[in-house]
């Protein structure tokens, strides 16, 4: 009988599965696994970083992406990061090294007795294989199990040369789809519902920011005449920003949501949960008079809903299919030209302090500059207010913010984003308060050729912060303050092109030349110090 080891069993898998590249910080556990390794490796200098570029590449591709932990150190130095990933279910394989199968009893340097349940909390499946023999089983359970989130698998590393048929190559190189369709009589209901309603509005999520949907979405709310809000704590952006039926971002807290949706008698809540609240403000959940349809895959997130009716199926395909049932007339191709905004964007407030921007500045210079087709990486929340007064987001796939909040995500996601598709520009707004979680990833921006254009505000405060503490009555409450660090000096110790801009015109000057350099895959940053600001207006 013909052998081979398990580990080039499971690199024949990754290829068969278009796992080319992958992203990690290695240790001594993992080196087995490495070697001859058939793909590109993404070096993160920090697990966090690590699982942050992953999730951004994940989210580009919508494919399993693979990425490799130092053990159970390097496992939880990520499980921040992770957080993110799971709320936005990136397709995410996870796999770090354990000791030898011997020396795991003992609780030896580097062993982990209970490995599967130290990200077990997070991710959709936590496995170590029993035998040498079932890791490449294994491997190929957790690629299918990633297409509904992160999933993680520990390997002692002795299993890497042990062998295993060579036919096992071929058994696990195997398919696993999914025949389900959108039950039209649904759909019908859908549509009827839909036209008797007096108010209608159209709730979006981040599972519909889909190139497949985008146009449809946009034609069934003009020929519908239905305002659009995007769900709270908003991750993806489902509908141009500026779109005069284009209500905003919703608030994340029940009352203001209430009142917002009390005077329609039917809210379509389509790719979202209902709802990722954040502040506590109570109130009424929903009117009486409302109701309201949530429409997504995510059977948990339906059971869990406080109110409203679910529907489980594919958010996509049923928006696809309701366009079809009310005879929205069918949509152009997304890359056709489109007029400028319906709705006027006023002038951007300025500061009146010498050497600093206030952030709509900041925000008007990108969209006045950037093309059209720029992806949008950010995390700087207390500007979040200034951004969407200030933005043009018309293109599906132009937004991204950490999906449950973890901060150090942003940086390193949008390198992520970058290696995916180099085709479209990347900018990532990160705030001062942010960047410290994650700065080592500029090294990987310079190593890579990553051409990623870094646009770092900072208000020496955690701002977001600054406001909540407001909200709930907390005076003068410590740790928020961050002083003046030099950002561009530490992202030249990285060998990163930097510039300070103390002004719009120097900041216009320097997003000039890093657009240069991102045309030669080169890396920018740009620090400028801003006014602070709220994420919500008043």
């Amino acid at each position: 009988m013909t052998t081979v080891t398990v580990r080039q069993t499971v690199h024949e898998l990754m290829a068969f599965h278009g796992m080319t590249t992958m992203f990690g910080n290695p240790g001594s556990n993992e080196l087995p696994f490495l070697k001859d390794l058939p793909a590109r490796y993404i070096l993160g200098l920090h697990e966090a970083a690590v699982v942050a570029m992953a999730d951004g590449y994940s989210q580009i591709t919508n494919r399993p992406t693979l990425v490799n932990l130092h053990a159970a150190s390097g496992t939880g130095n990520g499980l921040g990061a992770l957080t993110n990933s799971v709320i936005s279910r990136s397709k995410l394989v996870i796999t770090a090294g354990q000791q030898v199968r011997d020396m795991i009893g003992p609780e030896v340097m580097l062993a982990n007795v209970q490995a599967p349940k130290l990200a077990e909390p997070l991710v959709r499946q936590s496995l170590e294989p029993l035998s040498a023999h079932d890791v490449p089983r294994a491997f190929s359970q957790s690629v299918f199990a990633s297409e509904h989130g992160p999933v993680y698998l520990s390997v002692p590393y002795d299993d890497w040369d042990a062998e295993v048929p060579a036919d096992r190559i071929g058994q696990l190189s195997r398919h696993v789809t999914s025949a389900r369709s959108v039950d039209p009589a649904v759909v019908a209901e859908l549509a009827q519902k839909l036209r008797a309603a007096v108010s209608p509005v159209l709730v979006l999520g981040p599972e519909v920011d889909d190139e497949r949907v985008w146009n449809t979405t946009i034609a069934l709310s003009e020929a519908c005449d239905l305002p659009v809000w995007a769900a709270p704590s908003l991750s993806r952006l489902p509908f141009p920003n500026q779109h005069p039926n284009f209500r905003g971002v919703l608030p994340a807290g029940i009352a203001p949501i209430g009142q917002i949706l009390r005077p329609h008698d039917l809210a379509l809540v389509i790719g979202a949960p209902v709802f990722r609240y954040h502040q506590w403000q109570p109130g009424q959940y929903l009117p009486e008079t409302t109701e309201l349809i949530q429409i997504g895959e995510d059977t948990a997130a339906a059971a869990r809903a406080p109110f409203g009716d679910a529907l489980i199926a594919d958010p996509v395909e049923t928006l696809l299919a309701l366009g079809n049932s009310l005879d929205v007339a069918e949509p152009g191709p997304i890359a056709d030209p489109v007029a400028a905004p319906a709705r006027e964007i006023a002038a951007p407030a300025t500061s009146a302090t010498d050497g600093v921007l206030h952030p709509e500045e900041v925000f008007a210079g990108l969209r006045e500059t950037m093309p059209r087709e720029t992806r949008y990486v950010v995390e700087s929340t207390s500007t979040n207010a200034a951004f969407w007064a200030q933005m043009n987001l018309e293109l599906p796939g132009s937004y991204f913010f950490p999906a449950s909040g973890g901060l150090g995500w942003g940086m390193p996601a949008s390198m992520g984003v970058a290696l995916a598709d180099p085709h479209r520009p990347v900018v990532a707004i990160i705030g001062d308060g942010s960047a410290h979680y994650s700065i080592s990833a500029l090294r990987t921006a310079v190593e890579e050729d990553i051409g990623v254009i870094i646009v770092l505000l900072r208000n020496g405060t955690y701002g977001a912060l600054d406001w909540f503490a407001d909200m709930l009555g907390v005076d003068k409450a410590p740790g928020l303050d961050l002083g003046e660090v030099d950002f561009v000096s530490i992202a030249a110790g990285y060998q990163m092109s930097a510039a300070h801009a103390g002004n719009a015109e120097e900041f216009d000057r320097a997003l000039s030349e890093a657009i240069d350099r991102a045309g030669r895959g080169q890396a920018s940053l740009i620090e400028v110090s801003t006014e602070k600001t709220r994420p919500e207006k008043k």
